[in-house]
């Protein structure tokens, strides 16, 4: 094999790209206004039931904090000049949303139910800053 060919087969090998497989969603990121945290452990963590999990050390001085789902996490961002998501959203799935629903409502959330998506229910709501999120079971 002549070297030129080498070369060619090296660099070849060196360029062969494979297709990425996603595995799964890591997390979800919101903003939240400056000294927002405490609301945010009230919401996601009591109300919803997610575990708060500690911040990197050089990302929590940036304020804000992190919570762990099952096989999920969401991050809640200071953003100085925080606006709210009002059309962008996560969606969750789980299991029990009319109770779900109730435990919103009971702690002054609006819920708004639609069955807009064949095959599940769903409904909207806000977090305490206005970030809209998407709660929906899908049918058995």
């Amino acid at each position: 094999m002549s070297r030129y060919l080498a070369r060619r087969n090296l660099l070849e090998a060196r360029t062969v790209t494979t297709t990425p497989s996603f595995t799964a969603v890591n997390h979800v990121q919101l903003a939240i206004p400056a000294g927002g945290e405490q609301e945010c452990r009230a919401f996601w963590g009591e109300l919803l039931g997610l575990c708060e999990i500690p911040k990197p050390p050089l990302l929590a001085a940036r304020g804000g904090c992190w919570f762990q789902g099952p096989g999920f996490q969401v991050h809640l961002g200071v953003e100085q000049d925080f606006r709210p998501t009002l059309k962008a959203h996560p969606g969750f799935e789980v299991r029990g949303l009319r109770a779900l629903a109730d435990r919103l409502t009971t702690h002054g959330h609006r819920v708004t139910f639609s069955d807009e998506v064949p095959g599940q229910d769903r409904f909207h709501t806000v977090d305490p800053f206005g970030n809209r999120l998407e709660f929906l079971e899908p049918h058995s």
